[in-house]
């Protein structure tokens, strides 16, 4: 049996702080792709760059899984 440790969500805080920021990699830079901006600003970019985006893409997936791994196991 575990030990109340009194941390805002118990022994699972890293798996949902990974969960929320490989989601957010995941889904942003997916929008990244699909809506670029109409009017880009100043210096941006017309559209965001394609292999940099699939590859974060692909680390905010995998980061994503292994937390819903880690929160399903646990």
């Amino acid at each position: 049996m575990l030990a109340d440790t009194g941390l805002l969500l118990g022994n699972n805080l890293l798996p949902y702080l990974v969960l929320a920021v490989g989601g957010a990699l995941l889904v942003g830079n997916g929008l990244a792709l699909a809506r670029p901006p109409a009017q880009p600003k100043g210096e941006d970019l017309q559209r965001a760059p394609l292999a940099r985006t699939l590859v974060m893409m692909i680390v905010g997936g995998l980061a994503a899984l292994w937390a819903l791994a880690s929160l399903i196991h646990g």
